[in-house]
């Protein structure tokens, strides 16, 4: 027997946009298995000799949907791909196609963005602002349209430490259609030059630009069957569809890696603020409870005026820091270490960003010369310089949201799950408030590093792993011993020369 969300998507066809990426992927796979959905459209950007089709056929081959292909080995089957670009300024979708998804579609959960934190503000607009206002415009055109829900992030104001399931227009030095008008007026880069004054105190383009969606939402979805969906940073798997999925390299997981791989050693972190972090699966999940609760809100009041918004972070009572967080990640060592290391993975934490480069010179810098050194000896291309100056880049986008705390009001989300039946609360699960961290850490590590690492989870490979972090782990004794000696012998010479 179906429950209330299994009926809500039964039979229904769904428009996906952002399908190809990490969320994006598991709403497909939870849909397909979970419920009889009839048919998922997905928007496909179109690759320069690859067809769109052969872009899902891949998809049979990816892990995450390895679940779903043993229970219904024809789920695939429906889900059929749209041609478009977020960055078109029709969306670059075809007049045929467009009419299909007017004619066919009942339910639009518009999910994709550009999550770069440093994305130049003219493609940022276009992908994270544009393209959610001419997806409203095709919304409004959908004739059997029951839900809407848009995918922002809890981060879209950033700019105030206590957010609310609000709206928050009076943050915008500029509102958004005052943005997009200028945009269509001006050269990309007259536009990429105006960034600081119109970003205001937003620490990058991708807030900015989903702060600029949402104002979008607020000024022209009146009328429509819309939700607004905020989770906070994304990572790792816990449970579905394989404990400890992954497929990127942003954020959390990036740092996690970086200080496996022993190549992170310090990072500008504040190790008492509280880390804003939800598994993949809980926001899958809570984007189709999202879905299904607009819909039921839409038969008992057709006006839709108020756009309801649900955030999704940690709960204070069950908070994580950055520094447990680290912790967790350095458990790592003593059950799955990875076995391709250049040292003994530690990472120690800075809050002073002056005293930064001069600790990463000698934390980084300085050993990827002499590593680098060594490579260019061997005959092999030096390579780690160049990526410390991308990690040292990167690290300065995040220091922002490493060094301080936000609190998220999730009544609205509370009160969803609260109207979920116990059926549906099982098997759409977005507790944050139950979630063993200790628990997920475990999963989210064997996940990084057979997905990011590509490292078989096997015995042989984990024993080969801790013969290697023994050797690491004692060489790094040394090189300590050896560094103390060096500063006892300085400070001994300092002394004399007084004396």
């Amino acid at each position: 027997m179906d429950t209330d969300i299994q009926r809500c998507f039964r039979s229904k066809t769904v428009f996906l946009t952002g399908a190809t990426g990490f969320l994006g992927k598991v709403i497909i796979e939870k849909l397909l298995r979970t419920t009889e959905v009839k048919r998922i459209y997905v928007l496909i950007r179109p690759k320069k000799g690859i067809e769109i089709e052969k872009r899902i056929n891949t998809w049979s081959k990816d892990a995450v949907f390895e679940l779903l292909l043993k229970s219904k080995p024809e789920a695939l089957q429906r889900v059929w791909p749209i041609a478009g670009d977020c960055l078109e300024s029709d969306l670059g979708i075809a007049d045929n196609d467009r009419r299909l998804l007017a004619s066919e579609v009942q339910i639009v959960i518009h999910g994709a963005a550009t999550v770069r934190f440093n994305e130049p503000l003219h493609v940022a607009l276009a992908i994270n602002t544009r393209a959610t206002q001419l997806m409203i415009q095709l919304a409004r055109e959908m004739k059997q349209l029951e839900a809407f829900v848009y995918i922002s992030t809890a981060f879209s104001n950033c700019i105030i430490y206590d957010i609310k399931e609000s709206f928050y227009p009076d943050h915008l030095n500029c509102s958004a259609d005052k943005v997009l008008a200028i945009s269509e007026l001006m050269s990309d880069e007259l536009l990429d030059n105006m960034e600081p004054s119109l970003l205001g105190s937003f620490p990058n383009t991708y807030t900015y630009t989903k702060a600029l969606a949402e104002d979008v939402i607020l000024k022209e979805a009146g009328g429509l069957p819309l939700c607004i969906f905020r989770p906070a940073v994304i990572i790792a798997a816990h449970k579905e569809p394989i404990s400890g999925w992954i497929d990127n390299m942003y954020g959390p997981m990036a740092i996690l890696f970086g200080v496996a791989r022993g190549v992170l050693r310090i990072a500008t972190i504040d190790d008492k603020a509280e880390a804003s972090l939800v598994p993949v699966d809980y926001c899958a999940n809570m984007a189709l409870a999202c879905t299904w609760k607009t819909i039921e809100g839409g038969r008992a009041n057709k006006s839709q005026e108020n756009h309801v918004i649900y955030q999704l972070a940690p709960k204070r009572e069950n908070k994580i820091t950055h520094g447990e967080f680290i912790r967790h990640a350095l458990d790592g060592r003593s059950y799955c270490p990875l076995t391709k290391m250049i040292w003994y993975p530690f990472i120690h934490c800075i809050t002073l960003p002056w005293l930064y480069p001069f600790a990463a010179f000698f934390y980084h810098t300085l050993p990827a010369y002499f590593f680098d050194l060594a490579l260019w000896m061997s005959g092999r291309k030096p390579r780690l310089v160049r990526v410390y100056q991308k990690i040292h880049k990167t690290l300065g986008i995040l220091g922002p949201f490493a060094c301080k705390s936000w609190q998220f009001d999730m009544r609205n989300t509370d009160q969803l799950r609260e109207s979920m039946s116990e059926v549906d609360r099982s098997l759409y699960y977005f507790d944050m408030a139950n979630l063993n961290w200790k628990e997920y850490f475990l999963c989210a590590l064997r996940g990084m590093r057979q997905y990011l690492g590509k490292e078989p989870p096997t015995p042989e490979s984990i024993a080969q792993g801790m013969k290697l972090i023994q050797r690491l782990k004692l060489l790094h004794h040394i090189l300590q011993f050896f560094l103390c000696c060096l500063a006892g012998l300085a400070v001994l010479s300092l002394v004399k020369l007084v004396l």
